[in-house]
């Protein structure tokens, strides 16, 4: 986590000369995260380097929310050629660290993260590609690139494809319209802000790869949490309040299912490519949660051919935990 050289470069221009510059996180990405310190101001740089990274889809979205009200962090600063952008910092208190020590507090926070889908949802989608079936299926597709031959197994990848188009016409034909889907909407990308009055009191993370998609995925990114564990009463509970609050579809609950499926067969590839291509074995302590999650899902009647695929070809004895030797 060394600062990229031309940090001290950058902040020198946008007046930040010789502020102290600290590694702050990193994520599953090539993005990284510093927080720049200058007297009383604190700032967070974001080094998205080409040409891995391109920061300008998180400035676009990160524009449209605050234009409408949501607390994205501002931007201070930015060298698009080098990948630097100086952001608004929203300190250290995300929701997921708070609840762990305060878990009394999960009904309430949960509440005030729904009604921010909800008014997000109430808006026509903002300038991004739409969420359709080749993403659908490419994401799918993960867990049978990455995790079958990890687990050792040789399985169907036809009837894979076959089953998930048959089920994701569930989404596609919903009535619902097409809405801005931040795509990893949940407990670690949710700051709290000292400021309870902006936004229900929440500051929004990692939306660089926003697409308009049917407003039940930003639900199952929030309820079905790859990274901490949302009780299946709160998730109802909290399924109910957005439905007090947004206008549904009649197929609004068989479409949360089959994109929690899609979500979380998608992870569970993504998790064991983490592990395997980039040396971080860490996330597959997640796999057995992604897993119950996907279990969960697969039992609603809208998943049958999907369940019935994952019944033929993946034996429930090597579900779960995984330790894959990293591919050569």
């Amino acid at each position: 986590m060394t600062p990229p050289a031309s940090a001290p470069a950058f902040l020198a221009s946008a007046g930040w000369e010789g502020a102290r510059i600290a590694p702050l996180a990193g994520d599953a990405s090539f993005r990284r995260y510093f927080r720049v310190t200058d007297g009383e101001k604190r700032a967070v740089l974001m080094d998205a380097p080409p040409p891995h990274e391109d920061p300008r889809p998180f400035i676009a979205v990160g524009e449209w929310l605050s234009g409408h009200g949501f607390a994205a962090p501002e931007i201070l600063a930015r060298d698009l050629d080098q990948g630097l952008v100086l952001l608004e910092d929203f300190g250290d208190e995300r929701v997921r660290d708070h609840l762990d020590h305060a878990p009394q507090d999960e009904h309430g926070i949960y509440r005030r993260a729904v009604d921010v889908l909800a008014e997000i949802h109430k808006l026509p989608p903002c300038d991004v590609p739409r969420y359709d079936r080749e993403v659908y299926l490419r994401e799918v597709n993960l867990l049978t690139e990455w995790f079958c031959p990890a687990a050792g197994l040789d399985v169907n990848m036809v009837g894979y494809v076959e089953a998930w188009e048959a089920v994701l016409p569930v989404v596609e034909n919903d009535a619902a319209p097409p809405v801005t889907v931040l795509r990893d909407y949940h407990a670690e990308n949710i700051m709290l802000l000292p400021d309870a009055e902006r936004s229900h009191g929440l500051g929004l993370l990692d939306f660089q790869d926003a697409l308009a998609g049917h407003p039940a995925y930003d639900l199952v990114s929030l309820l079905q949490d790859a990274r901490r564990d949302v009780s299946v009463m709160t998730e109802a509970t909290m399924l109910a309040h957005y439905k007090s609050v947004a206008p549904v579809s009649p197929d609004f609950d068989a479409a949360y299912a089959v994109l929690g499926a899609q979500r979380n067969a998608k992870i569970i590839g993504i998790f064991t490519r983490l592990c395997q291509r980039d040396g971080k074995p860490r996330y597959l302590d997640y796999l057995p949660r992604m897993w119950g999650l996907l279990h969960r899902d697969l039992a609603h009647p809208a998943l049958e051919p999907v369940a019935e695929w994952f019944e033929a070809n993946v034996p429930h004895k090597l579900r779960g935990v995984l330790k894959p030797e990293p591919r050569p």
